[in-house]
């Protein structure tokens, strides 16, 4: 088979990786992108369970594509990623013109599903967990300068609110020299920055035999190996639970100078009762002094965050908890959530849901404290000279680029993906700055790694 794809993501990271690596497959198997559903001969949603209305969400844009299903009945529907693993064969009973659903696990087996479709009819595999880190896919990258490297996939944790352990498996540890051989591909094409990817990547390794290792975590080790690969300049990664996050991760962070000075670090609520119903296994206290560890051995260290507004019980004593959190951690940004229950998630079937207006109230008042903070934070970056990364086309003309500390920067004039520049901070606003080109440099892989010191 051959032809035209499209590939429609929801949700997170790992399934913008995932729907790269669906994209290798189908180049690899000689399909082309299309640019939209009715030039395709393969259309994917990649779902994601996480979010509230996602079923909605894919039901209604498969509703979408039943009349071209109809007009053209060689056309494939395919559907991927954790609500394919959560919903299974309900996907294709609620929408009977889908072609192939395939699960977390099961991704290396889509062209032979798609094969299969053509020749008996819809396919479905699920398959609940696997014993073996997939070898890594090809996959078609929208950017030349960045890749997603994926580590480990599934997660140990129970959080009473997370459906992710249901639908993509206890965790699973990608071998050591596996991870730094795709990283080293990486660099050998061009690639100046990965993001390293887990559900929870400082548990990285605890799942391998690692002579000498005791079966000890080993994502310090990680961090210290991809340090030292010829061309990458960045390291990012993504998420650490804030139990895991040793002092040897603090340290490796410290001393490689090409990991980012980022963090994300989800704090989901200031309220230690509302965490030990989450089932999260820290307190505000311990997760404050944590946060205080780092920025001392990382200094100018950006720190981001996860927070669940309206968790089944949460009182306003609560939420007054998480907002007291807010103001001590002084987070450059917040990636706040309104609580909805996912089927399958013991959150799901507590009592004492939240009512949507107390909920909603809540949320408001959150994101105004958060925003007020963001803009101190950006407003101290001005005047200030970074290098930044050119990401590509910004949204109101101009380029896009991020410093090293994660924050988003407009420039104007036009300037290639993949860019590294010194620009300086003319203007800040609470979720991105403005900046002035001081310096371009000769080559996107030269350069130092360390954010420079402010200039003036």
């Amino acid at each position: 088979m051959s032809g035209r794809y499209l590939i429609r993501t929801f949700g997170c990271q790992m399934n913008e990786h995932d729907s790269e690596r669906i994209a290798g497959l189908l180049e690899s198997d000689g399909y082309v992108r299309a640019e939209d559903a009715a030039q395709a001969q393969v259309v994917v949603f990649n779902t994601c369970a996480v979010r509230e209305n996602a079923d909605n969400r894919l039901y209604g844009n498969l509703g979408h594509l039943r009349p071209l299903k109809q007009a053209n009945p060689r056309l494939r529907i395919v559907v991927a990623g954790c609500l394919a693993q959560k919903d299974q064969g309900q996907i294709q009973e609620r929408a009977p013109w889908v072609d192939v659903v395939v699960g977390t696990h099961a991704l290396p087996g889509l062209l032979e599903l798609l094969r299969r479709a053509e020749a008996e009819g819809p396919q479905m595999d699920v398959r609940e967990f696997t014993e073996v880190f997939p070898s890594a896919l090809p996959a078609r990258r929208e950017v030349a300068h960045h890749a997603w490297v994926s580590i480990a996939m599934g997660c140990d944790n129970h959080c009473t609110f997370c459906i992710v352990p249901l639908v993509r498996g206890p965790q699973l540890s990608r071998e050591i020299g596996d991870v730094l051989a795709e990283v080293k591909g990486l660099a050998r094409r061009g690639v100046v920055e990965v993001t390293l990817l887990g559900q929870n990547v400082n548990t990285y390794g605890r799942d391998l035999t690692v002579p000498g290792s005791s079966r000890k975590p080993l994502f310090a080790t990680l961090l210290r190996a991809v340090n030292h690969v010829d061309g990458i300049r960045r390291i990012r990664f993504t998420s650490p639970h804030p139990h895991d996050f040793t002092p040897d991760v603090v340290e490796a962070m410290a001393e490689c100078d090409k990991v980012c000075e980022h963090i994300h670090f989800p704090l989901q609520s200031g309220s230690d009762r509302i965490l030990r119903a989450m089932q999260r296994s820290y307190r505000s206290e311990r997760y404050l002094s944590w946060l205080d560890r780092i920025r001392d051995a990382i200094p100018g260290v950006a720190v981001t965050t996860d927070i669940i507004v309206g968790f089944p019980g949460e009182t306003e004593e609560d939420f007054g908890g998480t907002l007291d959190v807010v103001r001590a951690a002084r987070f450059d940004q917040a990636f706040t959530f309104q609580y909805s229950p996912r089927p399958g998630t013991p959150a799901g079937t507590m009592p004492d849901q939240i009512p949507k207006q107390v909920v909603q109230d809540r949320f408001d008042r959150l994101v105004g404290l958060q925003e007020s903070i963001s803009l101190e934070s950006m407003r101290a970056t001005v005047g200030r000279t970074f290098e930044v990364l050119v990401e590509g086309v910004g949204r109101k003309g101009g380029v896009q680029g991020r410093t090293r500390t994660n924050k988003v920067v407009h420039l104007p004039g036009t300037i290639a993906p993949g860019t590294f520049l010194d620009a300086r901070i003319v203007d800040a606003h609470p979720h991105h700055l403005n900046g002035k080109v001081i310096r371009v440099a000769e080559s996107a892989a030269a350069g130092s790694s360390r954010e420079p010191a402010a200039a003036h």
